[in-house]
């Protein structure tokens, strides 16, 4: 009996497919695989709908509209694997596809990890909503007058910025069923909602450009359009007159959207194919204390409108809240039951990444880091991949501010950050209280002790 797991089924939708049809797609689709010899096969079918309006200079620039549908199967013939997929979901292309993946699979080498997940670990109890569906249905009209609202409130807040690159409205709903031979079916509807702006100012000798932008699973846990604005055009007007600084060792202060970038690194190290590989520098990391004491990092796969939140992940399997970092040790890797294999270890439920991953803040808010900090570089932006995961070497390029006496001092541009990861985790002094929420990672601005700045 296939176990069924949908979230919020009842709320409006605009999608032209219903679950019940998806979910005898998946039934056609296995049923196909196992007559025609697979020993083991899973399904995902999914379709989604959705608008984007943008306004440029307060004027219309693009209105579009997306309405998507796909289905995706893998089957095994023992340990040989093969995957196909189609845009097609009338019932010969569903068999053509099943029958391709089938043929690819006859032709390739065995694998002796290949398999679909154990089913002991799936997810197997129904689960309550956990609020990921509030679906923003927006009139054309309405989303213009939200996009232009955004992108006034940016361009009140200082005659300086003179130009744009746009501010957009997008509402998005989306709904999937995945399905294996092993029984297990489940899946769920959600939305995602954003508001941004991104804005040019022109003053005391330069030109600068900056951005803000808000996203959330539906319209009500979204920043107002006017703060949005405000925060892009603030954002913008405290970049003018950046300079560059002389080479030093300081401290470096990552603003919470690129402390979720550092934290990013470290998911990528100790992610199953990173580390089977051996391309990484976090291999054998496990129960090693690699950050500063300061650090405990929490998967919340649960959490009620979390933006990475599931009872399952890709492969069916239930997913569990735990700690990964707990007091600068790692206590877990990010592994699928493939990767999990190939390491002698078990699935941690994270085949197609990591869920809500909270960084737990400390006491102190933005304004007590910059004075724990004294002297140093704010980084609000990042650019380059510079690092590299086999060494843990890092060196990116970096926009900000100056600080000194725990101050805000003058903006600074073309300077380059640099270190070892293995070292930068190790010397996290604090982890701030100003928690921003705009994906998978949630943190505060995270205060790193001594980095190397090359500047004049």
């Amino acid at each position: 009996m296939a176990n069924t797991l949908v979230s919020n089924p009842q709320a409006p939708q605009r999608i032209s497919i219903s679950d019940a049809e998806l979910r005898a797609l998946t039934d056609l689709t296995l049923s196909h695989a196992r007559k025609l010899g697979a020993s083991a096969a899973d399904v995902e079918v999914s379709a989604s709908v959705g608008q984007t309006v943008t306004v440029r200079m307060r004027e219309v620039e693009t209105i579009e509209y997306n309405r998507d549908k796909g289905l995706s199967v893998t089957v095994y013939f023992d340990q040989k694997r093969g995957n196909a997929s189609t845009s097609d979901l009338s019932r010969d292309a569903v068999e053509r596809t099943v029958a391709a993946a089938c043929a690819i699979a006859k032709y390739t080498a065995e694998d002796p990890f290949a398999g679909l997940a154990d089913s002991a670990l799936m997810a197997r109890e129904p689960f309550a909503d956990l609020h990921l569906n509030e679906p923003w249905i927006l009139e054309v009209d309405d989303a213009i007058a939200i996009a232009k609202e955004t992108e006034a409130a940016a361009f009140a807040v200082d005659k300086r910025i003179n130009n744009s690159e746009g501010a957009s409205v997008s509402s998005h709903e989306s709904q999937f069923i995945y399905a294996n031979s092993n029984g297990f079916a489940g899946g769920y509807l959600s939305s995602r909602a954003s508001i941004s702006a991104a804005v040019i100012a022109g003053g005391e000798g330069s030109m600068q450009r900056d951005y803000w932008y808000t996203t959330a699973c539906g319209a009500s846990g979204l920043e107002t359009a006017h703060t949005v604005g405000r925060k892009a055009g603030e954002r913008c007007i405290a970049r003018l007159g950046a300079r560059r600084i002389p080479t030093c060792d300081a401290s470096v202060l990552y603003d919470p959207i690129m402390a979720s970038g550092l934290i990013g690194h470290f998911v990528g190290a100790v992610s199953g194919s990173s580390l089977y590989r051996k391309a990484s520098f976090l291999v054998d990391s496990l129960n090693q204390p690699i950050f500063s004491p300061h650090v405990t990092i929490r998967e919340e796969p649960h959490l009620l409108g979390g933006l990475a939140s599931s009872f399952f992940d890709a492969e069916g399997v239930a997913t569990q809240s735990r700690d990964v970092v707990r007091e600068g040790k790692v206590c877990g890797y990010f592994l699928s039951s493939y990767s999990a294999r190939k390491l002698g270890m078990q699935t941690t439920g994270n085949a197609g990444g990591n869920h809500n991953l909270i960084v737990t803040p400390g006491d102190l808010d933005f304004a007590g880091l910059l004075r724990k900090m004294d002297r140093g570089l704010l980084v609000t932006e990042l650019m380059g991949q510079g690092v590299n995961n086999v060494t843990g070497d890092y060196s990116r390029g970096a926009v900000g501010f100056w600080v000194e006496g725990g101050e805000i001092r003058f903006p600074v541009e073309e300077v380059t950050i640099a270190g070892n990861l293995k070292q930068v985790f190790k010397n996290i002094v604090a982890v701030g209280n100003d928690v921003l929420v705009q994906g998978s990672r949630q943190t505060g601005s995270i205060l790193v002790e001594r980095m190397a700045i090359a500047g004049d």
